[in-house]
């Protein structure tokens, strides 16, 4: 839209299928969003209108939410659905508090998608090899590109807590700073959107696929939650003495109750379920621990005021609209429904059957397609819109023959 049309106030529509769009760019049956496939308007959020400090000729982008004409938010909508969540909190007098942390990898451009990617050339003329974790080396010569995100980070208001060079080869990881979910769904979003398109201008790419490199691992997006009293700011987790709720019990009862219905939410693409089966760091189940990486649910080592529950369960691909609002609702069915999580786990442990995830796509969509919850939570118009979006694209991976199946099934009799 030209910034004459949109300063006028003009509104701006678009077709509710869009919202299903599927990752290749088809859309399922309409049937899935009304078989007009009306309109929907998106209005912005004077909050999130942001020049784009990258953009050679001046642009800007706007996060809209996608209302229906008759004024309500869409039910497709998965900024709508993380609102909606929020609401429900704040009806009862509570206020989540979350932080995004996004892992990524840095590449060299890669025009054939039948070869590995490749971390760019360094200062002495090699490419990154092995493990460089939490290493301060500018070797890697990604100063001048990083120089850049910062700068665009602090020019769009967002602000960062931690970065650090992370396990992979040339994998990296950025804290954001705890605060509102909406806003640190709109913020993860727009850092996602930074970080490729400043990539872009270095000649780099930026991927954050889950799993984008064999026998390394994978990228998250974990997802830390509290809850504060509306008002005082109290972070209900912690009692007065330093220990923790019932709320907060339940609330991991809650995320218990959930992870195995919403795995698709969290991990929505077939890649998603290939750093999920190397489960080191990323652990494909919901139990829970202090401070124990194997575990879903994480309770990092925290005074009380800071207790907070580590959701480590979606990777960087995770819609992070969707995958907030899914969290936070499992929370909040177990706070309404006063459920118990099981005892904590410590050390090496094995994950018993009740709190083992699907490990494939198809598994998850058909657990979701079972969910009474899911649909409860979210609507049946979102889940079944959803769960037929992700089923083109899971039939369109089975429409190919990969490398691996040529290689190794051939000779075989």
């Amino acid at each position: 839209m030209t910034a004459e049309g949109f300063l006028e106030g003009r509104r701006l529509q678009m077709a509710r299928g869009v919202l299903l769009q599927c990752i290749m760019g088809g859309y399922p049956p309409a049937r899935f969003y009304g078989s007009d496939d009306g309109d929907l308007a998106l209005t912005a959020d004077p909050r999130q209108i942001h020049r784009l400090p990258w953009s050679e000729t001046p642009r800007a982008l706007a996060i809209c939410d996608a209302d229906e004409l008759s004024g309500e938010s869409s039910r497709l909508s998965t900024r709508g659905q993380l609102k909606q969540v929020i609401a429900r909190y704040a009806a009862q007098g509570l206020a989540p508090v979350v932080a995004t942390e996004l892992e990524f990898f840095v590449f060299a451009p890669n025009d054939d998608p039948g070869q590995p990617f490749r971390p760019p050339v360094g200062k002495d003329g090699r490419r990154e090899d092995g493990y460089s974790a939490f290493s301060i080396s500018s070797n890697n010569g990604l100063r001048p590109f990083f120089k850049e995100v910062y700068e665009c980070m602090a020019a769009l208001g967002l602000p960062r807590d931690t970065f650090m060079h992370e396990m992979g080869v040339s994998q990296f990881e950025i804290n954001l700073l705890h605060g509102d979910p909406l806003l640190l769904a709109d913020q993860t979003f727009l850092f996602k959107h930074l970080l490729k398109e400043v990539a872009l201008k270095h000649g780099l790419i930026v991927v954050c696929m889950a799993k984008p490199l064999a026998h390394t691992p994978g990228s998250s997006m974990h997802i830390h939650q509290s809850l504060v009293e509306i008002g005082s700011g109290r972070n209900v987790f912690s009692d007065e003495s330093g220990q923790p709720t019932a709320l907060f019990h339940h609330f991991i009862g809650g995320l218990q109750a959930g992870m195995a219905d919403f795995t698709a939410l969290f991990a929505p693409n077939v890649n998603s379920y290939q750093r999920l089966c190397h489960p080191y760091a990323s652990p494909n189940n919901a139990c829970w621990s202090h401070d124990n990486r194997a575990a879903g649910l994480r309770i990092p080592a925290s005074s009380p005021v800071a207790r907070r529950v580590e959701n480590r369960l979606p990777g960087a691909d995770a819609n992070p609209y969707l995958a907030i609002a899914a969290s936070l609702a499992a929370g909040l069915h177990g706070i309404e429904n006063e459920l118990a999580p099981t005892a904590a786990i410590q050390g090496e442990f094995e994950v018993p059957d009740n709190l083992s995830l699907p490990c494939t796509l198809h598994a998850a969509l058909e657990r979701l397609k079972r969910s009474q919850l899911a649909r409860e939570l979210f609507g049946s118009e979102f889940i079944e819109g959803y769960i037929a979006s992700k089923t083109m694209e899971l039939t369109s991976f089975f429409d190919e023959i990969t490398p691996w199946e040529r290689r190794v099934l051939a000779a075989q009799a």
